[in-house]
């Protein structure tokens, strides 16, 4: 059991902190400072899929009910968002880290708000926090406490986890949708470029 958990635990602790940095990564008004936690969750997030990937090819690689079996077999529900995170979070955030870069050259600029709308994108967000979220059961059952096993607490455990998972969802999208309206030009700016080309 205790094999078990140290496989795990790493595993747990690299998503879970992917999924905190890009929750905040929004936040952060400096471009230099949002290129630089870019570079972290980029790291975070491919250290995260190796650990996966390894803990399953071991998983793979051996017989019978050894430790690492059972941490391959826990962190199947984790798969399907990593997966996610391997296709789309990886590019987005490659993307992110390019434009932010383009920054470099002046300390201090404030990151624009498109910028930011891009850090705020579900795709970014939601594949990361998720798959930390499922390998919390993974972790709670070599704990000692199997909510599979548990009578009574499998189907609210999986309410929760499905509400959690939409509350996620939710904020996200909401987050990204005001983002992208602060990067909209507002109406005044809209009008003077459409007039520009009228004056002499």
């Amino acid at each position: 059991m205790e094999s078990q958990l140290t496989i795990l635990l790493p595993v747990a602790a690299v998503w879970l902190a992917a999924g905190v940095l890009a929750d905040r990564l929004p936040r952060l008004r400096d471009a230099r400072a949002l290129r630089r936690r870019t570079g972290w969750l980029l790291a975070l997030a491919l250290v995260g899929l190796a650990l996966i990937a390894a803990v399953a090819v071991g998983g793979l690689s051996s017989a019978g009910a050894a430790p690492i079996d059972r941490a391959a077999a826990g962190l199947a529900l984790a798969t399907c968002p990593a997966l996610v995170v391997a296709v789309c979070s990886i590019r987005r955030i490659r993307r992110l880290r390019a434009g932010a870069g383009a920054f470099d050259s002046a300390p201090g600029t404030p990151a624009p708000h498109g910028l930011r709308a891009a850090a705020a994108h579900p795709l970014v967000g939601i594949p990361l926090q998720v798959t930390a979220l499922a390998t919390l059961p993974a972790v709670i059952a070599a704990a000692g406490t199997d909510l599979g096993a548990e009578p009574g607490i499998t189907g609210p455990a999986i309410t929760v986890g499905a509400l959690t998972v939409a509350t996620i969802a939710v904020r996200h999208a909401l987050r990204h949708s005001r983002f992208i309206e602060r990067a909209q030009p507002t109406p005044a700016a809209r009008s003077t470029r459409a007039a520009g080309p009228l004056h002499v």
